[in-house]
């Protein structure tokens, strides 16, 4: 399933909002535009190298994101993709060292391409003319976006190892910096490296910062390169909540029939994108096997729907809205489901008793209301 089937969808999706009340409207807009980031605006993370010239590009890749070292990195001073071992691609420029006519070079593909985030690279001190590299590269890309963070190098041997002068260097080196930088958020972190054998700990301090500071456009690439669980976790809560919440607006409208297709093709994405999290490729016709490993009949499920509808029709008022949440409460079991299946890796026994539990337990609407139309986004404010 590829961006363009996701792009009819949400354009489906998006016709149909005019049919509904204008109350209802913009609470599904709101839900629906971290899903949109998140999935269908979806591109590779961009990092940019200024600092230290020490350590060659493709010797970086290995210890900062897990990578194999590869001779493919050729590209200096233009943005490349690098292939993170078939889970995603990272966008890298390689600024270190860039002359007066490189330095132009550089600002080319940076106003072509923004970065989100700068690496300094720092191996024996920072020295004026790496900081000023650093700042020049933020003022090409988007000194207001692009973030920074302090990778500190230190020998395993001599007087530099000894923990507390190491922490005082990292305190010294991040202190520089914010004194160069025009905003104090702009650094994230210093994040020292060394000896050898902590590398892989510390690459999973960096990729924890990466998951949660890089915007939501990046941000699944970088959760399915690193694996990083916490992330996982986090962006699949906000899209079976959000997934639940649109279902159950959609769900409580009287559109008899009309809205089947979108109700069912919502909880099949839904599941599709926990898959794509979880490393796997997105695809409709797998998520619905899982579905139907569930146990659920999607089709039945709705028809099923409808007749409560027709029921409840004698109830205004209370029968769109039961109805409404009996198409929510499903799509959150599903979701839930496919969480700890996916994600957890339980067996699909358990997971069945999870979607059972949750369809129980969720009896209560997730329309979003008026005052609580705000998603929690998912960068860090």
């Amino acid at each position: 399933m590829n961006q363009p089937v996701l792009l009819h969808i949400v354009e489906r999706l998006e016709s149909l909002l005019g049919k509904l009340p204008a109350t209802i409207q913009k609470p599904i807009l709101n839900e629906l535009t971290p899903l949109k980031e998140l999935f269908l605006q979806q591109r590779s993370p961009r990092f940019v190298f200024v600092g230290s010239i020490k350590k060659n590009a493709p010797e970086l890749m290995s210890i900062l994101f897990g990578l194999a070292e590869s001779d493919a990195f050729t590209s200096v001073f233009r943005w490349q993709e690098v292939n993170a071992q078939g889970r995603g691609t990272i966008s890298i420029l390689d600024a270190r060292g860039a002359g007066d006519l490189a330095s132009e070079q550089v600002q080319d593909e940076l106003k072509r391409q923004p970065a989100d985030l700068i690496f300094f690279l720092d191996e024996d001190g920072a020295r004026k003319a790496e900081i000023e590299n650093l700042i020049a590269c933020l003022d090409w890309s988007d000194a207001t976006k692009a973030k920074v963070v302090g990778i500190a190098f230190w020998p395993t041997k001599g007087k530099s190892s000894r923990g507390r002068e190491r922490e005082e260097a990292n305190q010294e080196l991040a202190s520089r910096l914010r004194e160069a930088l025009s905003r104090k958020d702009q650094l994230l972190e210093v994040i020292p490296f060394g000896p050898t054998e902590t590398f892989p700990i510390q690459a999973q301090e960096l990729m924890s910062i990466l998951t949660r500071e890089l915007p939501n456009e990046a941000r699944i690439e970088m959760i399915r390169i690193s694996r990083n669980r916490e992330a996982q976790q986090q962006v699949a809560q906000i899209l079976v909540k959000s997934t639940a919440a649109i279902c159950t607006a959609v769900g409580a409208q009287p559109i008899p029939l009309a809205d089947l297709p979108i109700l069912t093709t919502l909880q099949l994405v839904m599941v599709s994108g926990i898959m794509y999290l979880s490393g796997r490729e997105r695809s409709l016709r797998a998520a619905t096997e899982f579905v139907g490993a569930l146990g659920v009949n999607v089709g039945a499920g709705m028809l099923f729907r409808e007749g409560a509808r027709a029921i409840l029709k004698f109830f205004p008022g209370w029968g769109n809205v039961v109805c409404g949440m009996v198409a929510g409460a499903g799509t959150y079991a599903i979701g839930r489901a496919a969480t700890v299946f996916f994600l957890e890796g339980v067996s699909i026994k358990e997971a069945r008793r999870i979607y059972a539990a949750a369809r129980k337990k969720r009896t209560g609407p997730v329309l979003p209301l008026p005052e609580q139309t705000k998603v929690k986004r998912l960068r860090k404010k």
